[in-house]
């Protein structure tokens, strides 16, 4: 099962970016989209598929719309 997660407006795009780095802290992944070295030992027993997406590079990036009309609001960290 995979899991996609929609965030319309400038409340729901907040919320939503507070969910993502509480799943990217507890899975382990870092800024960059790969996993710290610590947490690859429970990869096998680990559900993070459902909710990112791994490249053919080795990063994992999540599976989630970001939807609002300002442009301002939607940040994209590099």
């Amino acid at each position: 099962m995979e899991c996609i997660s929609v965030h319309i407006g400038q409340t729901g795009i907040q919320m939503g970016n507070a969910c993502w780095e509480l799943y990217c802290l507890e899975h382990g992944f870092q800024p960059d989209g790969r996993i710290q070295e610590s947490s690859t030992a429970s990869l096998a027993d680990s559900s993070f598929g459902n909710f990112f997406s791994e490249t053919g590079g080795g990063k994992h990036i999540p599976r989630a719309i970001f939807i609002d009309l300002e442009p301002t609001v939607v940040v994209v960290s590099p």
